[in-house]
């Protein structure tokens, strides 16, 4: 993993920013800065365009107005095939990308490049071992050989997650990993972030979830997104209200956080 910066710099800036999608306005009018070091959630329902403004943080659209800083390096006048190797991305669009029969500790090690085939360039034993290392801290150390389409949902999870380490990324942002998960499997990802929240090395984190369980132990800050807009950013505490998530996914709820973990349920 790479160093994570002392001077507390933007990694993440985007200054009154917009997009719109045939017309229809996905993001409107947002302001948010991440500083390095910091661990993000980002909560909002379905459909107010939290995975757009993760697309954005990822260089991976740009804005219809607005000014999108990622890494000290603005959209529109930066190469992005030098800014996104910078950038690790966990999300269900990599899933679709790889190829079903190719062995874990492949996909892992391949991401040191952002390829999606070992073939594509050549691997050291250092890279080898990197890639077994990262998967044996995750727990999933004895599926390295298995073929990534069988492995099961959480499994899979834990194997982009090393994957997106391998790269050494200075940014890492992860869009609902733990979708679809069981509970067992929901634990052991969520576990697993909160041991890279607490690891000075590890880079800056932003996690867009559904759900306040599944904001891990040892993050900073969040945002609500609702509508296209930007409810609320700031220190976790301070947004994860329950007025405020209430008032994000239109029903009565209260929150609460116990030992480090958050939860809600209906009033």
């Amino acid at each position: 993993m790479t160093a994570v910066a002392t001077d507390r710099s933007p990694v993440i800036a985007l200054h009154d920013v917009s997009v719109r999608r045939d017309g229809v306005v996905v993001l409107d009018g947002i302001d948010w800065l991440v500083r390095s070091g910091e661990r993000w959630g980002i909560l909002g329902p379905n459909g107010s365009g939290k995975t757009t403004l993760l697309a954005l943080a990822g260089a991976r659209l740009w804005p219809s107005a607005g000014v999108v800083e990622i890494l000290g390096a603005r959209l529109g006048r930066v190469d992005v095939r030098t800014l996104r190797p910078r950038i690790s991305l966990v999300s269900g669009s990599v899933t679709r990308q790889l190829r079903p029969d190719l062995p874990a500790r492949h996909v892992v090690v391949s991401g040191r490049d952002e390829a999606l085939e070992t073939w594509w360039h050549p691997y050291s034993d250092e890279d080898w071992g990197r890639a077994d290392r990262f998967l044996d801290q995750a727990g999933v150390g004895a599926i390295g050989d298995r073929p990534f389409g069988v492995i099961s949902e959480g499994e899979r999870q834990q194997v982009l997650l090393a994957r997106a380490l391998m790269g050494r990324p200075e940014l890492i942002l992860l869009d609902e990993p733990a979708a679809g998960l069981d509970l067992g499997a929901r634990e052991r990802l969520v576990t697993r972030l909160a041991g890279l929240a607490a690891d000075p090395e590890c880079p800056t984190m932003v996690l867009v979830t559904h759900h306040c369980e599944e904001i891990p132990a040892g993050f900073t800050h969040a945002g609500l997104v609702r509508q296209g807009r930007l409810l609320a950013a700031g220190g976790l505490a301070d947004v994860v209200t329950s007025p405020r998530v209430s008032f994000c996914f239109d029903v009565p709820v209260t929150v609460g956080c116990d030992d480090g973990r958050w939860w809600s349920r209906a009033e």
